[in-house]
């Protein structure tokens, strides 16, 4: 069916505005050294497994990317991208307020928007890659724009116990909401040198917490894991891998005799790899996966799951209920946006698994997950 003319002229604005993001960020991190500057962390971390020359690395190389590859990537972001990638008119969403979430029960999860989750626990809130911006790129006037405002201002949130960072991309760490926060956040958990940047934003560096893969710490009687994930790094074209990338084991242990206990995965950016078995092996079995899909590629998918890796990632980490993450509010590949809600959960019934896709500002209860609405579908 040819898309109506409305349609095709937007298509073609997109187009348009993505090639010029392209060369407009490629300028300005060229030639505007203080920004350059401010994107590096401010230490390096040679004692790290992880680290060799100065950068992080995965455990299994990335292929090589030359100019080449990128070339014909932004081209066909540029002249070949469908106009289903955008939704036609802004998901519905769920306004929260302050109080309502003071009101919620403990292991209570609202999805924020992408992958900035808000969840609830012992009394305390963490909020995971908080991005409250209207656009996932480092100049607001343009780049991603959001499909939905967020179900709640980033002004009205409750105070935070803590803020989980998974990686530096723009669609994960959000420079404006993290000076925002730092007033209102009593701790920032994030990856090494991740958490350079935020020192070097304004937040007080006694707030700062970094942890390289399988270094762990315990708050509130929450046990929080740094674990692997398989991705990148950087936010300029000088600053690539100088920052490490990581996913989150969180454990709520039983609160007394008879009660139950809680394990929660967050997977940040990651592409399929054996990391997740390893971590089903120590951790597992999880209660409630939250899990990348969306904004994959077959090009790229060693750094971002396609839905068939992401399911399998799902029974390598034994869990339970699998709740897709990294979709639903910007347009970041060439899929359409819904696709990864509909491969999703046409491979999550066809293999028996609980699949949890809440609205964006619904309550999710991590305690006792209940079926929720294919809304994508309205």
């Amino acid at each position: 069916m040819t898309a109506p003319p409305s349609r095709r002229r937007r298509s073609f604005r997109r187009r348009l505005i993505a090639l010029t993001l392209a060369f407009g960020v490629i300028a300005v991190s060229a030639c505007t050294l203080s920004l350059v500057r401010t994107n590096r962390p401010l230490a390096g971390y040679p004692a790290s497994p992880q680290a060799a020359e100065g950068k992080f690395r995965n455990v299994a190389p990335r292929p090589p990317q030359g100019i080449g590859f990128m070339a014909r990537l932004l081209w066909d972001f540029a002249f070949h991208k469908p106009a289903t990638t955008v939704p036609d008119a802004p998901p519905v969403v769920l306004p929260l307020t302050r109080a309502a979430l003071e009101a919620a029960p403990d292991r209570s999860l609202f999805r924020l928007g992408h992958s900035t989750l808000l969840i609830k626990l012992r009394g305390g809130f963490w909020l995971t890659d908080p991005v409250f911006a209207e656009r996932a790129s480092p100049l607001q006037w343009m780049g991603p724009k959001r499909f939905h405002a967020p179900p709640i201002a980033l002004e009205a949130l409750p105070p935070l116990r803590g803020v989980l960072l998974s990686h530096d991309h723009y669609d994960h760490l959000d420079r404006t909401a993290v000076v925002a926060l730092a007033g209102k956040a009593e701790v920032f958990l994030a990856p090494l040198g991740v958490g350079d940047r935020l020192v070097a934003w304004g937040v007080p560096a006694a707030k700062v917490r970094q942890f390289d893969w399988w270094q762990e710490t315990e708050l509130d009687g929450l046990r929080i894991v740094a674990t692997p994930a398989q991705h990148f790094s950087g936010r300029g074209l000088f600053d690539g891998d100088r920052t490490l990338w990581t996913s989150w084991v969180i454990i709520d242990p039983p609160a007394g005799a008879g009660g139950d206990g809680l394990r929660l995965f967050f997977s940040g950016d990651t592409g399929y790899f054996d990391g997740f078995s390893e971590i089903g092996r120590r951790f597992g079995p999880f209660d409630v996966a939250m899990l990348e899909t969306g904004a994959y590629d077959a090009r790229w998918a060693y750094v971002h799951m396609l839905p068939e890796q992401t399911v399998q990632a799902h029974a390598d980490l034994r869990g339970r209920v699998l709740l897709p993450i990294h979709n639903g509010t910007f347009d970041l590949a060439m899929h359409a946006w819904d696709d990864p809600f509909v491969r999703v959960a046409a491979l999550a019934a066809d293999r028996g698994i609980a699949l949890a896709t809440p609205r964006m500002g619904e309550r999710f209860d991590l305690a006792a997950p209940e079926p929720t609405a294919a809304w994508w579908r309205e």
